[in-house]
């Protein structure tokens, strides 16, 4: 089953995420990720948080169509897009895409980029999306869907990542350790329409950028 969630940070161009919609048995909004799904014409099946950000045309509509509330006091341990996901994870999910993860609050952001390793230990693969790239992990042997010129970084989020190696890709790795804090990882380019990224042990987050 999959679920798309969509939180309250940038989205960009909406008719360039529609492709994550397809598919989807479930959608979720964090609170003020409605407005994002309201703008998309879509209604959700959950929305999920305290609500403190929610507009009041929004809120209207949400009464009007009858969409299900899962609400929360303002403070509580977990921020809403975790409490989205965990709720992803309840209605049976097994993979996941996080629009408007990533906004103007870094530590918000960096939450959320690292939630992809709280859940997939969960049993929900998560993959962080935008209207121009892609965010998601490697911890064994992946194909990697993408277009000639388009960009793919790897980036370790264990102290080293070792046995890397790459087919399909401008720069090669064939083997090799990548240490986390290094930026060695960033840039790589697809030769064609698809890549290949091997690793032996830790864990990688990998994340492609069409670039326009």
């Amino acid at each position: 089953m999959k679920a798309v969630i969509f939180a309250g940070g940038n989205v960009g161009d909406y008719s360039r995420v529609k492709k994550y919609i397809k598919g989807a048995d479930f959608i979720i909004c964090a609170d003020s990720g409605i407005r994002h799904a309201f703008e998309m014409g879509i209604t959700p099946h959950l929305v999920v948080g305290d609500m403190d950000s929610v507009s009041e045309e929004d809120r209207e509509k949400m009464e009007r169509f009858k969409i299900r509330r899962l609400t929360f006091p303002v403070e509580k341990d977990y921020t809403d897009t975790e409490l989205a996901l965990e709720a992803a994870l309840k209605e049976g999910a097994r993979e996941a895409v996080l629009l408007g993860g990533l906004g103007d609050r870094p530590d918000h952001s960096l939450g959320n980029v690292l939630l992809m390793v709280n859940f997939r230990e969960k049993g929900l693969e998560l993959t962080l999306a935008g209207e121009n790239w892609e965010m998601f992990l490697i911890d064994g042997r992946k194909k990697i869907k993408g277009q000639k010129g388009e960009l793919l970084s790897l980036l370790p989020l264990t102290p080293e990542v070792t046995g890397v190696k790459t087919k399909g890709l401008y720069y090669p790795l064939n083997g090799e350790t990548l240490f986390i804090g290094s930026t060695r990882g960033i840039s790589n380019v697809f030769l064609d329409d698809e890549a290949v990224v091997e690793i032996g042990e830790g864990l990688l987050v990998a994340v492609k950028c069409s670039g326009g």
